[in-house]
Parts: structure tokens; sequence; C-alpha cells
């Protein structure tokens, strides 16, 4: 069947009555006829015979017929949307050559899988631009509206090249970097609570943007991510996000009005800071005072317990220096999210206290593909895997494949092959 199956596709893709190849060259181009070229199909490999027109000052060349057939790297659209898929979803190129022999029964070597995603993910990267909104569900009418679109965003380290860390300061001892942070965004929706009044996130609601870009650049892609998620149709934005500080200035840049919630795992981790340097000498009533105050703090807000810690500076003038100042640094955190610790009404409200779910995507979206044992990556290439890898995963993969060939076009049409000599 298979062998029947590239006879037969060979046979199409070389008929001139269904597939003419007699375009003109343009100026300064060559035509050679009957050039020979081996495509991989679904099938196998195939031999068509095609038109190369070779532009000579530029030493570039084109198959033109190949171009409007969509062929990506010398194979078929099926078989280059099936890599895409392999290179994004197996642990490295190694492994996604190997399974796609496995399930395809097609042969590449891993840097071919490579050479792919460096051609497709900048052109699907344009396509996603020019998206318009997705609707809340398959079927649903455009003026649905969503009830609470949560928006969050972080960051983690990914082991880089020794040229992609030129310029760049780390947490090394010299000052150094092993690591470029990638900064990951995700959009979803929540309609309902259960019976707890619990929230429960939208089922398949959830997609990524990813980049190893500014913070800027970070927001800006995470405002468009939301905008073709349909935030302007929702009832209510939701900010989560850790205590980092690039983190809320791209909520007020890009989120304005949105309620803004500080993860509420974090927040607990500087309790606990707060009450061991308040009860330093005794670390099992530390403990006790972090879960009391943590309960507290879920139950309504920081403020009971500020208001405790502060009267007891008040009463201890003579504590040492370096405990006040560390007990003073917590307080002025918690002073400075005090409208994003207010947990009590915010799970009133049934909105979600927890970062949980881009804290997951840092695992399971870069971690699990970027950061594998001896990997090392270009700039380019991170940055080429990752956008892909979210596209993958997403909603919006099968829109902008479709998309992709006005892109195609539009770079061919906007490109200038050859810049004369100024001699």
């Amino acid at each position: 069947m298979q062998r029947d199956g590239r006879r037969l596709l060979e046979q199409l893709y070389n008929d001139r009555a269904l597939f003419p190849d007699d375009e003109a060259p343009r100026s300064l181009e060559i035509c050679y006829r009957g050039r020979s070229r081996r495509v991989q199909t679904l099938f196998g490999e195939i031999t068509l015979i095609r038109s190369y027109y070779h532009h000579r000052p530029s030493g570039h060349g084109r198959y033109p017929l190949d171009e409007k057939l969509q062929l990506e790297c010398g194979c078929t659209p099926a078989v280059a949307r099936l890599m895409c898929r392999a290179a994004t979803q197996s642990a490295s190129y190694e492994e996604a050559a190997a399974d796609l022999q496995v399930y395809a029964q097609l042969v590449f070597d891993p840097r071919d899988v490579g050479r792919l995603v460096a051609s497709l993910a900048p052109v699907l990267r344009e396509a996603l631009d020019i998206l318009p909104p997705v609707l809340i569900a398959p079927g649903a009418p455009t003026t649905t509206t969503i009830h609470i679109l949560y928006v969050s965003s972080d960051g983690t380290g990914v082991p880089m090249r020794r040229e992609a860390l030129e310029g760049h300061a780390g947490k090394q001892e010299d000052g150094t970097a092993r690591t470029r942070e990638a900064k990951l965004g995700c959009v979803f929706t929540q309609s309902v609570t259960d019976e707890l009044g619990q929230p429960m996130r939208d089922p398949v609601s959830t997609s990524y943007v990813g980049t190893f870009q500014g913070c800027r650049e970070a927001g800006i892609l995470l405002r468009q991510e939301a905008v073709r998620r349909g935030l302007g149709r929702a009832d209510q934005v939701v900010y989560l996000g850790d205590g980092a500080a690039w983190v809320w200035e791209n909520c007020r840049l890009n989120f304005p009005g949105a309620v803004e919630i500080l993860d509420f795992y974090h927040a607990t981790e500087h309790v606990g800071e707060l009450a061991k340097a308040l009860h330093d000498n005794d670390p099992l009533r530390a403990a006790s005072k972090q879960s009391q105050w943590c309960h507290t703090m879920k139950e309504s807000s920081p403020k009971a317990f500020l208001k405790e810690v502060q009267a007891l500076l008040k009463a201890h003038p003579d504590w040492p220096e370096e405990k006040r100042t560390a007990i003073e640094t917590q307080i002025n955190y918690f002073q400075n999210h005090a409208a994003r610790t207010r947990y009590g009404e915010f799970r009133a409200k049934g909105y979600f206290i927890g970062s949980g779910v881009i804290e997951a995507g840092c695992k399971s979206v870069i971690g699990r593909r970027l950061k594998q044992s001896g990997m090392f990556w270009s700039e380019t290439g991170a940055e080429d895997l990752l956008s892909l890898r979210c596209h993958i995963i997403g909603p919006h993969f099968n829109r902008i494949w479709q998309a992709r060939a006005t892109i195609r076009l539009q770079q061919r049409q906007r490109s200038r092959r050859w810049i004369p000599s100024p001699n």
C-alpha cells in the first residue's frame, strides 16, 4: 500500500495538466527544467521533476511549484505537521526522529527536525499575530460572555550556550550566568465553582505564550493572547502572579483594571520568614505561628497578624537591629502587596488565589522540553522551539497552520532577494 501510495503521489504531483510548472523567469533568473527532487510524504520518499529558477547575483534559487504546493523543507504539509508535533512533544530532536520512524515509518536525521522548526516557527509566530479573537468554545456565538478570564506569568531559567549568555548577569559567585530566563504567560477561563464554592478551571481553556525576550515583550505577547482569547468579552479579568516586580509592572501596563492576586503559596513563604525572624530562637513556635497566620490570612488578609507583629516591635525596642530589619522587611512586603492579599474577599467571590497553572506550565511547557540533561540552547533555537511548543499545546495551531501560506506569500512579496553592489 505504501509503494502504491508513493507511485500515485509521484504521478499526481508530476502531472503538468493538474500542476503547471511553466512560470516565466524573473529578472536575472535562469530556468533549469527537469530537475529532480526528493520529497518526503506519509507514504515515504518520492521523486518530483521540477523547474528550478536560479538567481545568479544572489546565489539563491527557488522551485515555484513547491511554493504553491506548500512543501516545507522537502516535506509535504502532512509530514511537516507531524514533525512539528514530534519536535515539541518528544524529549529531544533525537527522540523526535525516532518517534517519527516508529509511529509513521518516516526516516529523518534529528538535524532535519531542527531545521524544520527553525524554518516554520518564525512563520507560525507571524501567522498568530494576524488571527482574530477566538470563540470561547467550539460553535459558540461571538457574543458569548466570559465569566472570569485569568492571566498569569512567570519565568524559569533554561541552560544556554556560552555565546547566548554573553552580556547577561547571573547568580553565579562571579556574577556570570549559566541560564537565560524564559518568560511564560498563560490565559485560562472559569465559568463555575464546585459545590463547596471552590473555583473550577474550564476544561481545555489554557493557552500559553513564551519568549526569551525582555519583560516588556513578554507582557505584550501575553496581552495579545488575552485579546485572542476574548479579553474584551470578559466580565472580570484576574491577574495571578508571584512577588516579582516585572510581573506586576506588566499587569499595570497591559491589564489595567484587572483584579491582582498574589499567589497564596508565595505569600505563605513570606509568612514563614516573618515567623522565623520573630521567633528566631524557637523553631517550633515559629512553625506554629506560621500555621496560625496562614490560616488567618487565607480567611481574611494579613492585616490582623501584621498589627500583632508591629505591636511586638514597639514593645521590644531592645531587639537587635538585625532582627528588627528582618521583621520590617517582611512587614513591608505585605504592605506593598496589601491589595493583592485580600484572600477572604477573593475566595468569597470564587476566584483562584494560587498561580499553580503557570507554575505547572513552567515545568510542563518549558522544563519538560528545554531543560533535559545535557541540553544547551542557542537563543534562536530556544525561542523557536518554545513558541512552537506553545502553539502545539494551545488552541490556535490549526488556524495558524492554515494561515502560514499567507505569511509565506507575504514574505516572498516583500523580500529583496538581491541588492546590487554600489560598484
